[in-house]
């Protein structure tokens, strides 16, 4: 048998074979899709799944839109007095912590007055102390049964004048403590203000207080409005001192009535969402109108430009009287609601100072404390949660803010819309929200502290978001292109540039989630579950059950450990430029 070879012009007349079907290739994700998708789902689902299922909850029963819940949560103290009440604390709150912020922050960066270091330490060790210890401490300073003030006046004039369980105590317990944050903002402000314009309207012949009123003020304005807002917002959402104090009086706000609606049996959730979507509305109406004037919550840059150093005002003979001031600033905030805290923690029960007071100090408090499992179950339920959320929120914020600041895709804003508005949500709403997604959602996740690390992340994003967007801003995208250009992949690149350049600014909101976490309690106080407590709720059950010593001795050792973190990220900040503020 011989081969033979076919001939090309054969080749070329046979007819085609019948053609081969080609299947389209699977197109895999890049990982920068897959990262940016996920974090987009995560971030949207967290944030929008409990307001949905919030406001459902409030406005249908039954399956048909009903306004019940509303009528049935207000109807026994009224529409009126309960948000009158609400509005009044935080109103009032927010003009005493103004007011001292505002003029703590003047006198120290704008004037020569002396001791202006100890204003610094009056701002930062009030913002380590949480609320459900503070308003304890003025409970020991100011109760008309227990109060220190009240027995000092009472042994010297036979009068006891002081009530912190009454609407004015409530606005100055939380005064006093958000006054810090308007000190901080208003300082920033100050400082960055081009001085020239006040030395023209002194050379004009204006007087110190016209240069003032309407040259420095209206120049801070931002600033101004910026802290009014978020001092607005907290003292709206804060739950420990109206309930603390005002629930005594008989004196309800929004937050506390949710607090005992929740407690009822059966629990009424459409009434208990029905509080939560009216407090979310006035929030937003509060962020609404100081937008209006031109204060964010996303951040606290007020006067653009180089920094200067305006030429401090001399206080001449007011100078003593301004250091006195500072000084009985820095007694009344720090000193003395630390230190009857810590009085108070070395006693069996409390009582007055006196000699039978100090010969029954001692340290029992402190070795029953750290020998009780439920203690050291809380203080190691709450460093799982906040060491976890601190994680994700920053992992959620680093990809997101990079989408945000770094592409030009259609959405990059409605996500940072997204991840943003969780701020203005209180944190016993938002507690209540999350409560209500996962009754109804079949996972086991409900009374575990799996919901409450859900809850942080969720609240404390926008703070993850703050940082993130920051150390994404202040690094070149020319640095990134390279490195695409050379060859590297997204991944690479991520790891390689973008993380070492931008882990300041990560490790900054890190350790402040942190902190913050460490002293939440709005967001748990509805979910938690026994065995599942945190620190601030060990706390809230101890003065429940009148155990105020052992309240005393829990938050000595609470703001310990929370001096301990912001020294951390004080040394961690003089190695790496990290600034938490």
């Amino acid at each position: 048998m011989t081969l033979t070879e076919t001939p090309p012009d054969r080749l070329a007349s046979a007819p085609p074979g019948p053609p081969r079907r080609r299947f389209p290739r699977p197109r895999v994700p890049r990982p920068r899709t897959l990262a940016l998708l996920l974090t987009a789902a995560v971030v949207v689902y967290l944030v929008a799944a409990p307001l949905a299922i919030l406001l459902r909850d409030a406005f249908v029963k039954d399956g048909s839109l009903s306004f019940g819940g509303f009528s049935r949560a207000l109807g026994e103290s009224g529409v009126g007095s309960t948000l009158w009440n609400t509005v009044v604390f935080a109103i009032g709150s927010t003009l005493l912590g103004m007011a001292l912020g505002t003029v703590l922050a003047y006198l120290s960066t704008r004037t020569n007055a002396p001791l202006r270091r100890l204003v610094y330490v009056s701002s930062i060790i009030p913002l380590i102390v949480p609320s459900i210890l503070y308003a304890p401490s003025w409970v020991f300073l100011s109760s008309q049964d227990i109060g220190l003030f009240n027995e000092i006046t009472d042994g010297l004039l036979g009068v006891r004048p002081f009530n912190v369980f009454s609407m004015e105590g409530m606005i100055w317990v939380q005064g006093l403590h958000v006054a810090p944050i308007a000190f901080l903002f208003m300082a920033s402000a100050f400082r960055a203000m081009d001085p020239s314009l006040e030395e023209a309207a002194r050379t004009s012949g204006a007087t110190r207080w016209e240069v003032l009123g309407r040259v420095t003020l209206p120049l801070a304005k931002p600033a101004l409005a910026g802290a009014g807002l978020i001092l607005f917002v907290q003292s709206l959402e804060v739950f420990e001192i109206p309930a603390l104090l005002g629930l005594p009086a008989n004196i309800q706000v929004v937050t506390s009535q949710i607090y005992e609606l929740f407690q009822t049996y059966p629990i009424d959730f459409q009434a208990v969402g029905a509080l939560g979507v009216l407090l979310l509305v006035v929030a937003s109406v509060g962020v609404f109108l100081a937008g209006r004037t031109g204060g964010s919550l996303k951040q606290s840059a007020t006067v653009s430009g180089k920094a200067f150093q305006p030429r401090r005002a001399d206080l001449g003979r007011a100078r003593p009287y301004v250091g006195a001031f500072l000084v009985l600033y820095f007694a009344v905030v720090v000193v003395l609601p630390l230190g009857v805290l810590l009085y108070a923690s070395l006693l069996p029960y409390y009582q007055t100072p006196g000699a039978d007071a100090f010969a029954s100090m001692s340290f029992d408090n402190y070795t029953e404390i750290l020998g009780d499992p439920s203690v050291l179950i809380a203080f190691k339920n709450t460093v799982l949660v906040t060491v976890g959320a601190a994680t994700g929120v920053m992992i959620l914020a680093t990809i997101t803010s990079w989408f945000v600041v770094r592409t030009r895709i259609r959405g990059r804003g409605v996500l940072d819309a997204v991840a943003f508005a969780p701020i203005i949500v209180p944190g016993l709403v938002l507690g209540l929200a999350i409560g209500f997604v996962y009754l109804h959602v079949r996972l086991p996740i409900y009374a575990t502290l799996w919901i409450i690390l859900i809850a942080y992340m969720t609240r404390f994003l926008p703070y993850g978001m703050r940082y993130a967007s920051a150390s994404m801003r202040s690094i070149s995208p020319e640095l990134e292109e390279s490195a695409y250009v050379s060859g590297a992949g997204w991944l690479t690149t991520v790891r390689r540039i973008l993380l070492p350049l931008a882990a300041p600014g990560m490790i900054s909101g890190f350790i402040y989630v942190l902190i913050v976490g460490f002293r939440e309690l709005q967001s748990t106080i509805l979910l938690y579950s026994p065995g599942r407590e945190t620190v601030s709720v060990l706390v809230w059950e101890e003065y429940q059950n009148g155990g105020l010593s052992a309240v005393a001795a829990i938050g000595v050792l609470l703001v310990l450990v929370l001096c301990v973190f912001v020294g951390l990220a004080f040394l961690i900040g003089g190695r790496k430029g990290v600034r938490v503020q």
